[in-house]
């Protein structure tokens, strides 16, 4: 998370699709700040909202952000199921 001089945070976002093709957006730099949209510029618009309310939730609490540190991707062996 970085606050430019200008009062600007800037946040990581993760952009996943679901099943019925809306757009599910995440802020892993707050916990439990998601939201969704069916275009990604709305699910984007609505997810600044929710970044909004985290930053104003955080101000009252006195434990710091989660630090962002990077995307990886994981290689998982799948077991298959005996039929």
């Amino acid at each position: 998370m970085k606050i430019t001089n200008s009062n600007i945070l800037h946040v990581p976002i993760i952009v996943e699709q679901d099943e019925d093709d809306f757009y599910i957006v995440s802020c892993p730099v707050f916990k439990g700040c998601h939201s969704y949209g069916k275009t990604i510029e709305e699910a984007l618009d609505n997810i600044q909202e929710v970044i909004q309310m985290c930053v104003d939730e955080e101000k009252e609490k006195t434990s710091e952000t989660n630090r962002f540190i990077g995307f990886r991707e994981l290689q998982v062996s799948l077991k298959s199921k005996a039929i």
